[in-house]
C-alpha cells in the first residue's frame, strides 16, 4: 500500500524509479540527446587542439625551461604563468613587487595607532589567477608549500588567503629563477632542503 508520501506524488511510488508526470516523445528524446552529444564532442576536439597548440608555443617559448619543473604545474597553468606573470617579473623591481602587481600582497595601511592589513583589489586579476592556481597545486606536491599552507591555516587565515600567502612565497622563488635564467630544482631551493633535513 503506498505511503502517505507517496499520496503526495503519484508518480514516485517506494522502490521504483522517478517516473517524469510528463515524456516526450522517443524521437525526441533521441534528437535531443544526439545533440547533447555532438556538442559535447565538439567542445572536447576543440579543448585538445588548443592544448595541443599550447604545448607546441610552450616549446618554443624561450623561459618555460625555467618554470617547467615547479611542483604541481601543469602545461595550461605553466602557459598562464609565462603570459601573465612573465610581463609582470620583466618590468618590476623586485619579487615583492612582483607579488604585489599578481595580487599576492596585502596592503598595509597605517594611520596614527590605527594598523590594517587589506586584500589587495587594485591588482592584475589575470596574474592573481595564475600564481594562486599554481600556489594551490603546489601544495598538492611540495611538502614545503604544504607547510606555508597549513601554518597559515593554523593561524587562522581561510583558504583563499593560505593560498595567497603560499603564492606569494613561490613568486620570490620563480622570481629568483626568472632572473637568474636557472630552472626551478626543489634540490637547490633551500627552503626544501631545509624542511627536508628537519
Amino acid at each position: 500500500m503506498p505511503t502517505a508520501a507517496a499520496n503526495r506524488h503519484p508518480h514516485c511510488w517506494p522502490g521504483s524509479a522517478p517516473v517524469a508526470p510528463a515524456s516526450l516523445p522517443t524521437p525526441v528524446l533521441t534528437a535531443l540527446i544526439t545533440a547533447q552529444v555532438q556538442l559535447l564532442r565538439s567542445l572536447q576536439a576543440t579543448i585538445t587542439q588548443l592544448e595541443t597548440t599550447i604545448k607546441k608555443c610552450l616549446a618554443r617559448h624561450p623561459r618555460a625551461v625555467l618554470l617547467a619543473q615547479l611542483p604541481g604545474v601543469g602545461t595550461i597553468n605553466l602557459a598562464q604563468l609565462l603570459a601573465e606573470v612573465g610581463p609582470i617579473l620583466d618590468r618590476v623591481e623586485s619579487a615583492e613587487q612582483a607579488a604585489a602587481e599578481c595580487g599576492a600582497a596585502p596592503v598595509t595601511k597605517a594611520s596614527g595607532k590605527a594598523h590594517g592589513v587589506y586584500f589587495r583589489w587594485a591588482a592584475n586579476t589575470r596574474a592573481r589567477k595564475a600564481v594562486t592556481a599554481f600556489a594551490h597545486n603546489s601544495r598538492m606536491q611540495s611538502p614545503w608549500a604544504a607547510a606555508l599552507y597549513a601554518n597559515a591555516r593554523a593561524r587562522g587565515n581561510r583558504n583563499p588567503h593560505a593560498t595567497r600567502i603560499v603564492a606569494r612565497a613561490w613568486l620570490r622563488v620563480i622570481w629568483a629563477c626568472w632572473h637568474n635564467a636557472t630552472p626551478y630544482d626543489p634540490d637547490n631551493h633551500p627552503a626544501t632542503q631545509r624542511l627536508k633535513a628537519s
